[in-house]
């Protein structure tokens, strides 16, 4: 049975039913998520093809449906080759690292409301387990260990370079991260997903309004931690040839590609979790598991077709995150590497830290003046989370403010630095000027 606070709720599946029905969502996730991940590779072909006014894979199968499965058959056919010099233990272990974490984080994500049985309500959930979010964190760090050490195995100074660069991103995003994650806690008062969930469904405002700054940093974390442009410096082809999977073929090389793609699949899922309400439909109370009974809230009894439809508003939610990604990737280009690192040193770490500090005061200042959060002032104001809103956009607007006044991502810095660029710029113009102009035959070389 599960609990919110004291209050019991529905009774889920207990003894061999649970067992049972855990293998079927095992292998059913498992089997969805490889083929949602291969044919993420053809949406994002299409994808840039729109952009570039072509037709992009239409010859295998309708419309180019089967192209994944002819790209994977001809990845297995591949001849696989070795580097000669590179640690051949950790050069075939590096691809398995990398997607593992990717194939087991989207464990903990709810992505439906329950569903009921003749043998009780089973979760749409695989793992419910009591610190979801923590386990995310952990888990989604494990991803660069599999980047850098393939290009450390692969004994070649390209692939080195991307594995450093890799490592050094994590390094720089993590932290901004696991600061944008604070403020949800803080608000949810739990690191449960499913919980998380169902506290903005209380709350009647989702939390990519009500935390917008914690939004806004979270999803550039999410870029930076997927290595997607414009934070693809560990494969950037301009500079790295294809940086730390350089050196990999046949279906090693794959495995990085899917690992990629499971990446951005397991954060968008996550951010439509985290902030815009799970599988909550919006302006509609049918999905919400809890309503107010005399002032306690009470578990609803879920039934299947709820089920379905918020099954479909959370792959729609999914869908908008994972085609964000892609048409970035085809809008704006590559940060330099002294750009990231400003970034996420010099603005996120400090904003996101001072983020959290106004956000815990003014959770402490709504509980302390007695407002509840799942409230409706004159029926339809949730003024907790109204609140919560207003300081935040307040915070994002000078977040923004003072990041256009540095030019920060224009590459310029600052404004000492533009001057500087003018003062190298004039000074080469003047050497120009300087050199001698041949004026007869004799003095030309």
């Amino acid at each position: 049975m599960l609990q919110q606070g004291t209050i019991p709720m529905y009774h889920e599946v207990t003894g061999s039913a649970f067992y049972w029905t855990s293998a079927v969502k095992v292998l059913v996730a498992f089997v969805v998520v490889l083929v949602v991940v291969a044919m993420l590779t053809l949406l994002e072909r299409k994808v840039s093809a729109w952009m570039q006014d072509r037709l992009g894979p239409n010859r295998v199968g309708p419309g180019g449906l089967l192209q994944p499965a002819a790209d994977g058959l001809k990845n297995i056919l591949k001849e696989e080759t070795n580097p000669a010099e590179a640690n051949r233990v950790f050069f075939t272990l590096a691809p398995m690292l990398s997607i593992t974490p990717a194939m087991i984080t989207f464990a903990v994500i709810p992505f439906a409301s329950p569903l009921p049985t003749p043998w009780g309500v089973v979760p749409m959930i695989l793992a419910d387990i009591p610190v979801g979010v923590l386990f995310l964190l952990a888990f989604s760090s494990l991803g660069v260990f599999g980047i850098v050490i393939a290009g450390w195995a692969s004994f070649n100074k390209y692939a080195l370079l991307g594995g450093l660069r890799a490592g050094a991103q994590m390094i720089s995003y993590e932290i901004a991260l696991g600061l944008s994650l604070m403020s949800v806690l803080f608000v949810a008062g739990n690191v449960s997903l499913t919980e998380i969930v169902w506290k903005q469904q209380q709350m009647h405002l989702w939390y990519g309004l009500a935390l917008s700054v914690s939004f806004f940093f979270f999803w550039i974390s999410c870029f930076a931690e997927t290595n997607r442009l414009p934070f693809d410096l560990p494969e950037a082809e301009s500079e790295l040839v294809t940086g730390y999977h350089t050196e990999y073929s046949s279906m090693k090389f794959s495995m990085f590609f899917i690992a990629e793609y499971a990446h951005v699949l397991t954060v968008s899922m996550l951010m439509a979790t985290l902030f815009l309400g799970g599988w909550d439909i919006p302006l509609w109370q049918g999905d919400n598991m809890f309503g107010e009974v005399n002032g306690a809230w009470l578990g609803h009894a879920p039934h299947w077709w709820i089920t379905l439809l918020t099954f479909g508003a959370f792959c729609l939610k999914t869908f908008f995150f994972i085609l964000v990604f892609m048409l970035v990737r085809w809008t704006v280009p590559r940060f330099r590497y002294d750009q990231v690192m400003d970034l996420g040193w010099k603005i996120m770490l400090p904003a996101s830290l001072g983020a959290v500090v106004v956000t815990a005061a003014t959770v402490l200042g709504l509980d302390s003046a007695g407002v509840p959060m799942e409230r409706l002032y004159w029926g339809f104001v949730p003024v907790y989370g109204l609140v919560l809103a207003a300081v935040n956009a307040a915070m994002l607007a000078a977040i923004l403010w003072v990041m256009d006044r540095g030019h920060t991502l224009e590459g310029t810095g600052s404004m000492e630095e533009k001057r500087r660029v003018a003062r190298e710029a004039a000074r080469a113009r003047a050497q120009t000027r300087r050199v001698p102009v041949a004026v007869n035959a004799k003095q030309v070389v």
